[in-house]
């Protein structure tokens, strides 16, 4: 995918944006016309009756849990100016591969994939002052949940999507059937879980029983990597299981421990995950370990995360390919 880009300097730039404690409200205000790009894009893939529906029940279902990040997606969707906000900050349907651990300490791969476009050329990293310090989160504007970042000194996480539950020989209806029964939960959105985490945990050991203990609206993988040797984990997550694996490891989008039936996310996922458990010993931060199928037409994000060095690369993509030169903190 990467043969035919632009050096370097004729590509994007993935900006750094300063939120402070306010950041939600800060990227707005910062990046509107990536905002209004990530909102067209999402309306063409979904559509606009889609989006409304969507919408509602999902603002319905964040003021009925009394959900913490309410009102910072509600300052998304009075920018918005139509539906789309509460939808796309509870949309759950990306598929991703991670690694953490294997170089023996605290370094997280994370490559997530999504086939929305748009959403590789309009990353931002937010730095975000929590109670328990200063983070860098990989996102786009008008999202208040946190799916990839790292607090220098503490750790490093992601969130994975476990498989779709199979109750229907029809995946679509399987589909909805998943996101009614999320909607009767009153946990936290694995986002929102991963969001409170970097703003409140100070120490790994403190993230690992957040991420750990904490009741969810829906499954997820939560990647976690911490600063020293064997600090590192992959937390699965049923809505009323959890199984914990040990770094070295790595975590696509089909079960490790847990036997359970379920529909695959995106494509190749056992294929996937075993090449980065693979690779990830010798990677180095320039991303020649993001081969295919880990590298896909659906790919639109590849991050290394060190929070022991403080360290944060990340690279943007689309369809076509490599769309942003390579940030780094």
């Amino acid at each position: 995918m990467d043969a035919l880009v632009p050096p370097d300097d004729a590509l994007a730039t993935i900006p750094l944006i300063d939120g402070g404690t306010d950041a939600t409200r800060v990227l707005l205000s910062a990046e509107p016309a990536r905002l209004a790009a990530l909102v067209a894009s999402a309306r063409r893939h979904y559509g606009g009756p889609a989006m409304a529906v969507g919408d509602a029940l999902s603002r319905r279902w964040l003021r009925r849990t009394e959900n913490p990040y309410t009102a910072e997606i509600a300052a998304a969707a009075e920018r918005i100016g139509r539906s789309g906000a509460y939808l796309l900050n509870l949309s759950y349907e990306w598929t991703c591969t991670t690694a953490v651990g294997a170089d023996g300490a605290g370094r997280m791969l994370r490559v997530l994939d999504w086939p929305l476009d748009g959403l590789g050329a309009n990353i931002v990293v937010l730095r975000r002052d929590g109670a328990a310090g200063a983070y860098y989160d990989v996102t786009w504007p008008g999202f208040a949940g946190v799916v990839t970042a790292m607090a220098p000194g503490r750790f490093s996480a992601a969130i994975n999507q476990t498989p779709m539950p199979m109750y229907t020989p029809s995946c679509w209806l399987d589909w909805g059937i998943s996101r009614l029964r999320g909607l009767g939960r009153a946990g936290l959105p694995p986002a929102h879980l991963l969001r409170r985490a970097f703003d409140t945990c100070r120490t790994y050991a403190e993230a690992a029983a957040m991420l750990t203990e904490t009741p969810i609206a829906a499954g997820a993988f939560f990647s976690l990597a911490g600063t020293k040797p064997g600090e590192g984990m992959v937390i699965e997550r049923a809505t009323d299981a959890t199984m914990i694996h040990a770094s070295p490891v790595a975590v696509a989008n089909d079960w490790i421990g847990f036997e359970r039936p379920g529909r695959p996310r995106g494509r190749d996922s056992r294929e996937r995950r075993d090449l980065l458990a693979r690779l990830a010993a010798d990677a180095a931060d320039d991303f020649a370990w993001l081969l295919p199928p880990v590298l896909n037409p659906t790919t639109r994000l590849a991050v290394v995360a060190d929070a022991a060095r403080g360290a944060l690369v990340v690279r943007g993509f689309e369809e076509r390919g490599r769309v942003t030169a390579d940030f780094r903190l």
